[in-house]
């Protein structure tokens, strides 16, 4: 077979062989980096090799790639802010469109073979493909998380998408930005064939060559709800759906999706002629660019886990209330071997049973689940220390019952072991120096629920061991957290930053302003609850520790409040009463209690106190930088995301009002 130029050249991010079938073998490898991204550097190489297929056309050609456990993890995120220039986007996007539909059009079998990551424009460019394989294995994962960043699908995805598996499918999948195992892909038809992970992906894709299959387009009652009255139909039911989790000026990708979806969704070209107009501008828009600052602020956070080799193989926690008894299992969940201890078993046994109903919602076969379950043990007589990496103290938030505890731990602990607190708010100081070595201890903070919440806040003091602290953020990393390191003062950052803002929800309640116009105001302003609802959350008798260590008996009302309710058991969420009366999990609101107050002058009213702790906290240097600081309070208080972060938010709202001395709850002329 001859070969072009084209193929014999040398090219860095890629490599091309021909086996004696004369099967094509094209393997993506960027050089510099750990993973592959579909960067212009790589596309331009692309365009070259495509070229010179066309041209000699070989038996097949099965795309692989070079990096271990992992395809294409999308587009080169970093390029997005190369240019806000729409023309220029519009370009760059139909310049891909134009070398992906070559590559569907090549006039031979193709085949894509791959485990790990396949997302973003990753799964874009194997839809481009005739058969798609994936390795079943725990690694590979398949999906389209563009609407995280602010878009939607742009090199093709939207339109082949639904072609490939129908408008209901490609649509959820899309819209949610849900990432499938390789079975699951395999049901909904965005993989032809799963391969054991045993088996051999390189063998399965020469059979698929050399029998030239092709994916099985879906059947006709599938296609028809791409028609247009059905399509109408979906749309507005999609329209429906998406608007009770997020509004569109906030989060406007998913629907600008939806509306090609009914435009279009009967047209493969149709709605890749739209992506062309369309996510261009969600590009250069505020959203996305936001939404990408968030991306690479959780870069910094994992960043933060790589400066320590520290790995865990058991851990010890005391304490087996909702937080003790959640972070036990949640590590059992993460592989590692768990001991937990309280005084008697009977404080246990409730929390072994949170965490069978975790394993059997995180794990995906009953196998994973029994191992998770042999993994965590009750251990009441805290036999576990002595053998623990790790050993994380969580009983409730006493100071000196603490102290107590730790005295207790000495001459128990291994040399190694972390010693680790999950204190709120109490300084490391006023524990640490129980301790035969105070420099040991840190804070590993978690927050409520455990399972969700993705941000710890690793605290240490002037005392403490830089290499313990870095040790603490491995860990945190180790079990699927992002570890962010804070100075140990009164509240750390997140509850300090929470406590005024909390406060402050109350005063205004307390002058006539029903919870529920509270609560509808911040989830206004973006936050993913309001602040009555979060301290039901988070529990009455957690807030008024915090209180008590932040302002002890400075914080006159508010405590007498939640002191009374916390002696009448109404401890909010977790009690079933609070401020809220709960029903399975929910708040029950008076529907219009809302109606009539001025929701946006309220969001000021109810933010200002966040923003100056935020600033305050930065000043203090609780954390390292502006950026860590933005990091934390969007993954520990849920900060709308789609504004960036507190600080970000500040500045944003200076460079539009030029004018000194303008505050966030008086930005559009209204007093507070």
């Amino acid at each position: 077979m001859a070969v072009s130029a084209s193929e014999s050249q040398e090219f860095k991010h890629w490599k091309i062989e021909h086996d004696q079938d004369g099967i094509a073998w094209l393997c993506i490898d960027h050089g510099t980096e750990k993973v592959n991204t579909l960067g212009s550097e790589i596309l331009a190489e692309l365009e070259t090799i495509v070229a010179g297929l066309e041209g000699s056309k070989p038996t097949g050609l099965v795309l692989m790639s070079g990096k271990p456990k992992s395809f294409i993890v999308g587009a080169d995120v970093r390029e997005f802010d190369a240019t806000s220039d729409i023309n220029v986007l519009e370009e760059n996007v139909r310049k891909v469109h134009g070398l992906f539909q070559r590559i569907e059009d090549l006039p031979f079998p193709t085949a894509v073979a791959f485990e790990g990551y396949c997302l973003g424009g990753g799964l874009e460019l194997a839809l481009c493909f005739d058969w798609r394989i994936a390795l079943d294995a725990d690694h590979t994962r398949i999906g389209f998380p563009e609407v995280n960043l602010g878009i939607y699908p742009g090199f093709g995805g939207s339109g082949r998408s639904i072609s490939a598996i129908g408008p209901v499918k490609a649509m959820q999948i899309m819209l949610t930005g849900r990432m499938l195992r390789a079975r699951a892909a395999r049901g909904m038809g965005l993989v032809d064939q799963v391969v054991d992970i045993h088996g051999s992906l390189r063998w399965a894709a020469r059979n698929a060559i050399l029998r030239k299959k092709r994916h099985k387009r879906p059947g006709i009652f599938t296609r028809m709800t791409a028609a247009g009255p059905i399509r109408g139909i979906l749309a507005r039911q999609m329209r429906k759906q998406t608007a009770s989790k997020a509004r569109r000026e906030h989060y406007p990708a998913p629907f600008e999706l939806i509306d090609a979806f009914e435009a279009a969704g009967n047209s493969q070209a149709g709605m890749i002629r739209l992506e062309a107009e369309k996510v261009p501008r969600l590009l250069a828009g505020e959203t996305s660019r936001n939404l990408r600052r968030v991306f690479r602020l959780m870069e910094q956070l994992k960043a933060q886990g790589k400066r320590s080799s520290f790995r865990a193989r058991r851990v010890h926690v005391i304490g087996a209330g909702v937080m003790g008894g959640d972070i036990a299992a949640w590590c059992a969940t993460r592989g590692l071997e768990v001991t937990l201890q309280d005084r008697e078993l009977k404080y246990i046994k409730p929390a072994l049973k949170r965490a069978e109903s975790l394993f059997k919602r995180k794990l995906k076969t009953a196998q994973a689940v029994a191992a998770a379950r042999q993994r965590l043990s009750a251990d009441v007589e805290g036999n576990g220390v002595a053998r623990a990496d790790v050993v994380i103290e969580a009983i409730f938030e006493d100071r000196d019952a603490k102290r107590a505890l730790f005295a207790d731990l000495k001459g128990k602990l291994a040399d190694h072991a972390l010693v680790a607190t999950n204190t709120s708010a109490i300084p490391l100081a006023e524990l640490s120096d129980v301790l035969d070595d105070p420099s040991r201890m840190i804070g590993l903070h978690f927050f409520n629920p455990v399972a969700k919440m993705p941000l710890v806040e690793v605290v240490h003091d002037a005392k403490s061991d830089p290499q313990r602290v870095a040790d603490g953020s491995s860990f945190a990393t180790q079990i699927g957290k992002y570890a962010l390191p804070v100075t140990s003062t009164p509240g750390f950052l997140v509850n300090r930053v929470l406590a005024p803002y909390m406060r402050n929800a109350m005063k205004i309640h307390r002058e006539g302003i029903p919870k529920e116009a509270l609560d509808k105001a911040a989830e206004q302003f973006g936050m993913p609850m309001g602040p009555v609802e979060l301290a039901d959350t988070v529990g009455l008798d957690v807030g008024l520790g915090v209180i008590d260590t932040l302002m002890g008996d400075q914080a006159g009302e508010d405590r007498k409040v939640l002191e009374e309710m916390v002696k009448e058991g109404k401890l909010g969420k977790k009690s079933g009463e609070g401020f809220y009366q709960w029903k399975k999990g929910k708040p029950q609101r008076e529907a219009k209690a809302h109606e009539g107050y001025d929701l946006d002058h309220l969001a000021r009213q109810l933010m200002a106190p966040y923003f100056e702790e935020c600033q305050a906290c930065l000043k203090d240097e609780v954390v390292e930088s502006a950026d860590l600081l933005d990091a934390g309070m969007i993954f520990g208080t849920g900060f709308a995301p789609f504004r960036g972060g507190p600080l970000h938010y500040l500045d944003q709202l200076e460079d539009r009002e030029p004018q000194s001395g303008q505050t966030p709850e008086t930005s559009e002329g209204e007093a507070s």
